[in-house]
């Protein structure tokens, strides 16, 4: 699926997946809640921190579906950034702080979370139950 750089789509998006993942047997638990708001996190970092805003840039989301989970990617067409860089949103000092929240929320909803290379591309794996 190609999404514009608008916010305004992230819920339609998260809807259209999350029905196709249900259906195709994600339990009713993962997919109402840690995929759709993992994947809305995803999302609007995409548009917000990767394109920047920027209407010109597309947001790619793919899902693949396997025997044992489902593998959820999001990439966009910004320079990307180190995901180890982000700070922990938990830590004392940083509680009041916006940033490193969202990459927080879906370490803590999904199974697996890896980065390419660049930055710019994120893969969630939610397990079977």
């Amino acid at each position: 699926m190609r999404v514009p750089t608008d916010l305004e789509v992230v819920e339609e998006v998260v809807d259209v997946i999350a029905r196709h993942c249900l259906a195709s047997g994600l339990t009713a638990h993962t997919a109402r809640f840690n995929l759709r708001v993992a994947l809305s996190e995803a999302l609007a970092n995409a548009i917000v921190y990767g394109n920047r805003l920027d209407p010109d840039k597309r947001v790619d989301v793919r899902v693949e579906v396997e025997p044992d989970g489902f593998a959820v990617h999001v990439r966009d067409e910004g320079t990307g950034f180190d995901p180890s860089s982000v700070p922990d949103p938990t830590q004392p000092d940083r509680v009041e702080r916006p940033d490193g929240r969202g990459l927080f929320l879906i370490r803590q909803l999904v199974d697996h979370v890896s980065f390419n290379d660049r930055g710019n591309a994120i893969c969630m794996i939610l397990r079977r139950a």
